[in-house]
């Protein structure tokens, strides 16, 4: 396929990304009101953004995190915009059995499930792989393993429930970019399985929707301190990113893309493989 056939293509299909985009069901938001989620990664960044969100609507929530007293401030805000219960229990998921207690608590708070929201990741530096083989294992557990305890955890209550499973992914895990070798082996590996079972849950009836969240660059204190002086990348804000994640979540689609930007870099990515190395490389620098 000659370039000018391929620029041609682009064209055509971003006129008819947008179409859809302006298409997209909107969401009432009544609907949301009393849903029971579990928020995971909310003492800060895009976790919190989402639990303001769900407490907005009058959900009944419980997050989780490392931090306790961040926690505590934000189950206190929570109550304070209208969620009709919020509670929080620290946990460390590089544990084999805290992301089982979890879901365990949140079962026994809430009587149930209905929104399932894996967002925590585990701390990793931005920069050149330095070898560390035991902190990939460990980031594994953290981004990884720990996502699919709680999935098995919360199966059958959301199944019960007809409920959804919304897992916070990354453009790092559809296009591979310098500096988070570790990171995006993580997100590559939700991607995978969790676009995996979405086929499996559907092909055995079993009503639970995935939903995964591909986001770029967001504007969160700890991606912002980590790329610092790293990249010319545009950070979108994190409070728009959780209310599109929970849209996609409770609209039971499949996929969602944040910034619009997202969809279109992963869409292509293959088709100009020459030129997409080439701006990627001139989007990071080596030193800060």
């Amino acid at each position: 396929m000659n370039t000018l056939v391929k620029l041609c293509l682009v064209g055509g299909l971003g006129a008819a990304f947008l179409a859809y985009q302006w298409s997209e069901p909107s969401l009432n938001v009544e609907s949301l009101k009393g849903v029971r989620v579990l928020v995971t990664g909310a003492s800060k960044g895009i976790g919190e953004q989402m639990a303001y969100h769900y407490a907005r609507f009058g959900a009944h929530i419980v997050i989780t995190g490392r931090t306790e007293k961040a926690l505590q401030q934000v189950v206190k805000k929570c109550k304070e915009l209208g969620a009709k219960k919020a509670e929080y229990i620290p946990a460390d998921m590089s544990s084999t059995t805290d992301p089982f207690t979890v879901v365990e608590f949140a079962l026994d708070k809430l009587g149930g499930l209905d929104h399932l929201v894996l967002n925590h990741i585990g701390i990793t530096s931005f920069g050149l792989w330095d070898g560390d083989v035991e902190h990939v294992r460990w980031l594994l557990q953290v981004n990884f393993l720990s996502y699919l305890q709680m999935t098995k955890k919360a199966l059958p209550a959301l199944e019960e429930s007809k409920g959804s499973i919304i897992v916070v992914s990354s453009m790092a895990g559809k296009i591979f970019t310098p500096f988070v070798a570790p990171y995006t082996a993580t997100k590559s590996a939700l991607n995978g399985f969790y676009g995996s079972l979405q086929h499996e849950l559907a092909m055995q009836n079993r009503n639970v929707s995935i939903t995964i969240c591909t986001l770029g660059l967001i504007d969160t204190e700890s991606a912002m301190r980590a790329v610092k002086g790293r990249t010319s990348l545009i950070p979108s804000p994190a409070s728009e990113a959780a209310w599109q994640m929970i849209k996609g979540g409770a609209l039971r689609q499949s996929e969602v893309f944040y910034p619009w930007t997202t969809y279109v870099y992963t869409f292509f990515r293959d088709w100009f493989p020459s030129q997409r190395d080439k701006i990627i490389r001139s989007s990071y620098h080596l030193e800060a």
